[in-house]
């Protein structure tokens, strides 16, 4: 066949193809989108048809929620865990869902007092993989088997696993979960695309109506080429965990000694495992937020806690549930880092921390 040029006259449907058109460019995006799909359901273990698209984290925890839990019904969610799993949990009970914290102990959800809480109602046990803020990584098998234990009535298990593919494995084994949660841009440069990871047997609502896509669960022109990204991006920390983690392993470690042998008064919040590369201090009678300013003009980017939270006056959440102490959770730091980070940084980072802390504490003094 002679080639033709063509032209693009359906713009109507998106200024490139839409894969829901049936013309070449809409079957060329829908390829993409297919395989993209594809990649992350070998990734997760699961069949292309578990992985639904979605526009990031917090649009899949809410559908997770949102659309697995009806009136009547009782959910469980742990109280560290990112404000779009605590605000969902708090809009179901405006809608007749009684919802209750996750009971923690010794950095890891209580499965003894967790038996004592599930009942027949129980639709729902909500949890991250990886805390965002304190790296502590939550015992979501352990989890899985008490509910296990309940037989073919037991609750589901949602895991916001967006935090945790630059150290811990992607499959929905590792985790226990029946449903979870990635998201692109906590992996790498690509924001505006995640994924909720479920099976077509399991029934979830959609939260509003609209073309069909996604199963009908997630109605919405898709976005191919973000698709793409994710699932390179997804593939890239895959292949490069075990040295990553390893690297992170010996960084944190020396990034902890400094800090605890240069600076008065610190205290580093984690749980009983830990992901590598999140690193949360506490420093008690010091202006965390000031701290971040200094760091930030010594060309070092830090936060206090969650970037969802920055503007709350009541400090870490997740460093509350996890310590019990309300002052640590108002004078929180915390450094988390990726692949391209190198040694030498984080080594300076470590001199200029001490340095604007010591700064902060000669300017109290003064």
């Amino acid at each position: 066949m002679f080639w033709k040029r063509r032209t693009y006259l359906d713009y109507a449907a998106g200024a490139s193809g839409n894969p829901s058109s049936p013309h070449e460019e809409g079957r060329r995006a829908k390829k993409m989108l297919e395989d993209a799909r594809t990649a992350i359901a070998r990734l997760a273990e699961a069949q292309s048809d578990d992985v639904i698209f979605t526009s990031g984290a917090t649009e899949a925890n809410a559908l997770a929620i949102l659309g697995s839990v009806k009136t009547g019904d009782h959910a469980l969610y742990l109280p560290s865990a990112h404000v779009s799993v605590v605000e969902n949990m708090k809009l179901l009970r405006e809608r007749g869902v009684e919802t209750e914290a996750l009971p923690i102990r010794d950095g890891r959800v209580d499965c003894e007092k967790l038996k004592e809480l599930l009942r027949p109602q129980t639709r729902l046990v909500s949890m991250d993989a990886v805390c965002g803020e304190t790296g502590t990584v939550w015992n979501t098998r352990e989890v899985k088997s008490s509910l296990d234990k309940l037989g073919t009535t037991r609750p589901l298990l949602h895991v916001d696993a967006s935090q945790a593919p630059l150290t811990e494995k992607l499959t929905r084994a590792h985790f226990g979960a029946d449903i979870f949660t990635l998201d692109a841009s906590k992996v790498g440069p690509v924001r505006g695309i995640g994924a909720l990871i479920a099976h077509r047997t399991i029934p979830i609502i959609p939260l509003y109506k609209g073309g069909g896509q996604e199963r009908g669960v997630r109605p919405g022109s898709e976005a191919p080429e973000l698709a793409k990204e994710f699932a390179a991006t997804l593939a890239a920390a895959a292949s490069g965990r075990e040295a990553f983690r390893l690297s992170a392993e010996r960084e944190r470690a020396r990034l902890v000694g400094h800090v605890t042998s240069t600076t008065p008064d610190v205290l580093v919040n984690e749980g009983r495992v830990q992901a590598p590369n999140i690193l949360n201090l506490s420093l008690p009678g010091r202006d965390t937020d000031y701290l971040v300013a200094l760091l930030d003009e010594a060309g070092f980017a830090v936060s206090t806690r969650s970037a969802c939270e920055t503007d709350s006056e009541e400090g870490s959440r997740a460093v509350f549930a996890l310590t019990g102490d309300l002052r640590r959770a108002k004078t929180t730091l915390r450094i988390s880092w990726g692949p391209g980070i190198r040694p030498p940084e984080l080594a300076r980072f470590a001199r200029a921390l001490t340095g604007a802390v010591a700064f902060i504490d000669n300017r109290k003094r003064g």
